[in-house]
């Protein structure tokens, strides 16, 4: 079942604009899918600076530090 999602608005330069549409054009995959997957990556590369769980394992907690 797909989850429900928010609507929201993002400005993206005219280059993003023509290059997501052509790959789009190549793929069929809609350009939404492709921005999701941009916002996915970008959350997992900076996942060290959100909040989350405390671990009760010290050695994961001193490699945070």
């Amino acid at each position: 079942m797909a989850r429900k999602k928010i609507s929201t608005t993002v400005y993206i330069t005219p280059e993003q604009n023509d290059r997501l549409k052509l790959l789009h054009e190549r793929t069929k995959v809609p350009v939404a899918v492709y921005i999701r997957e941009g916002i996915d990556l970008v959350l997992e590369r900076h996942q060290d600076e959100l909040p989350g769980q405390m671990t009760l394992d010290p050695a994961s907690s001193e490699k945070r530090r």
